[in-house]
């Protein structure tokens, strides 16, 4: 089995700015701030999903139309189990885009989160007590397309982006 998700996976200069962003909070002491690599914001969280249908599951999400959508950073927020995060405004484009896959996924047998759609990038987590910069972000992604990626567990946690889906330029 591996542990899937879909995201929106930053360009580099995007990156950079989410990590500057993150740098600039007071983080409590057992913070555990999102390291560079990790930034991203989530589309759906698959879960435990067999990795003999990956390529499957890879071929039905492209399917999927994909169009640019530009990201506006929105309200920074402490949710609850000291979760910080920098939240996205809800672009129309995002939104259609985050029901179409929940449509693949549901077809796939893929249980889907019954909460919201919230679209976020998290910062850290055990943040309780964490205190915002004072200015507001200015952090303007363009984004042209979404990543199948698993989660690796272990001592050295990290993402692996198994298939990336774009807008041909």
């Amino acid at each position: 089995m591996a542990r899937l998700f879909l995201a929106l996976w930053p360009e580099p200069p995007v990156r950079a700015r989410l990590a500057r962003f993150r740098d600039g909070w007071t983080w409590p002491a057992g913070a555990r701030p999102v390291s560079d690599e990790r930034l991203h914001a989530t589309l759906h969280f698959i879960g435990s999903f067999p990795r003999d249908g990956i390529d499957a599951l890879g071929d039905r999400l492209e399917t999927v139309p994909i169009v640019r959508m530009v990201l506006r950073a929105g309200a920074t927020e402490l949710w609850r189990g000291g979760v910080a995060v920098l939240r996205l405004e809800p672009e129309p484009a995002l939104v259609a885009l985050h029901e179409a896959l929940g449509r693949v996924l549901a077809a796939l047998g893929v249980a889907l989160d019954s909460r919201p759609f919230v679209p976020h990038v998290t910062l850290a987590r055990k943040a309780g007590g964490a205190r915002r910069p004072a200015a507001p972000p200015d952090i303007t992604w363009h984004a042209s397309g979404f990543s199948l990626v698993e989660s690796v567990p272990g001592a050295s946690a990290a993402y692996r982006v198994l298939r990336s889906y774009v807008i041909d330029p």
